[in-house]
């Protein structure tokens, strides 16, 4: 029969392969792809919403939150600052100090006078968590100046005084410059103990602020960066695990000096009330202290006038210069622009210079009675 046994040529069958495969292949509705990629996009962005925000503090004495085990005071505001009370017996103390505690730290982390001192001059030291720390609860509208109305407010409210003298170590010790600011007229004195630097306060000249911010590791450079040009990142960068964050975070030894080294056993009794320290919530403590240490100050503490013009009261800064944490250059900058401060610089010394045998009564006599 015509036909039945036609021979079809190779390339005609390839050709008729191509055809069906052509007719066979997927093809995505009309705008489907569009509408996918608009889903995915929004599922990411959600993602990264979610990433940057911190979970919500665990506020003391709320139903999920820690229980409340220490003496606190209610702010204008209704927030609540613990506070822990030292030396002398209020009623009898000749002289009263606030001691303000540094970052991941809290009331415990008071400085430790010797008993003679203590009881020969008559010191009542008063030390309190900052706002979300310990047992206090957390500002969400704090301030420079709301660090220093607390402080004002807390020694209104147990009695101190017109009067006191505060004292501040690291990051507490930037809290005092807010109090030579905002409360100048409540200080008998004050002291600095190496307070905190912000590489952006105007004041300093750009050669040595660069300079300087070289000195970091550079994860602690960027977690500077972060908490002063995108501060809303900050509680994200210090949770991811893509990059290496701060070492100030995670308590790394590696950015101490060799004197701190040798000093931190003296750290050991920290470990019972370590975990009190966070418990409200890192955003809440830590992160928003690197904010409000690195952030746009409203002030440059290098334009502070002297809030003792009559030698009524004295305010000195001390410094260690191997201190790896807080650059002693910076200190030297800010005591040569501020003639009135009284700078003592600790040779060998380094962040931890307070925990040094014998430091802080000179400390405090270099503030109370004037000894060098």
């Amino acid at each position: 029969m015509a036909g039945a046994n036609r021979k079809i040529s190779a390339a005609s069958a390839r050709s008729h392969t191509r055809k069906s495969k052509q007719n066979t292949s997927f093809k995505l509705p009309s705008g489907l792809f569009k509408k996918v990629s608009v889903v995915l996009l929004f599922g990411f962005l959600a993602w990264a919403y979610q990433s940057i925000q911190p979970p919500p503090p665990k506020i003391c004495g709320s139903p999920d939150g820690p229980p409340v085990t220490a003496p606190r005071i209610k702010l204008k505001d209704g927030r609540h600052l613990a506070y822990k009370e030292n030396g002398v017996p209020r009623d009898r103390a000749k002289y009263k100090i606030i001691w303000v505690h540094g970052f991941d730290s809290c009331k415990y982390d008071v400085m430790q006078l010797s008993p003679e001192i203590t009881e020969e001059l008559g010191i009542y030291l008063l030390s309190f968590d900052r706002a979300g720390y310990g047992e206090s609860d957390p500002n969400p509208k704090r301030t420079l100046k709301s660090a220093a109305l607390d402080i004002e407010e807390l020694a209104d409210q147990l009695g101190l005084g017109s009067k006191f003298y505060v004292v501040g170590f690291s990051l507490g010790g930037q809290v005092v410059w807010t109090c030579l600011k905002y409360i100048p007229h409540r200080l008998a004195g004050a002291a600095l103990l190496a307070p905190g630097v912000n590489y952006w306060w105007p004041g300093f000249p750009t050669n040595l602020t660069k300079e300087a911010f070289k000195q970091p590791l550079p994860q602690d450079q960027w977690t500077t960066r972060i908490a002063h040009y995108t501060p809303w990142l900050t509680y994200w960068w210090n949770t991811q695990r893509w990059f290496p964050s701060s070492t100030i975070v995670t308590q790394s030894t590696g950015i101490l000096s060799q004197q701190d080294k040798e000093w931190m056993h003296k750290l050991a009794g920290r470990k019972k009330y370590m975990a009190q320290v966070r418990q409200q919530g890192e955003y809440e403590s830590l992160f928003c202290d690197m904010i409000f240490a690195y952030g746009n100050w409203e002030f440059d503490p290098m334009e502070l006038e002297n809030p003792f013009p009559y030698n009524e009261g004295s305010v000195h800064l001390w410094q260690g210069d191997e201190d790896r944490i807080v650059l002693v250059a910076l200190q030297r900058f800010i005591a040569g622009k501020l003639s009135w401060i009284h700078y003592h610089e600790l040779p060998g010394s380094g962040h931890l210079f307070p925990y040094i045998d014998g430091m802080n009564d000179a400390i405090i006599k270099a503030l109370l009675l004037g000894e060098k």
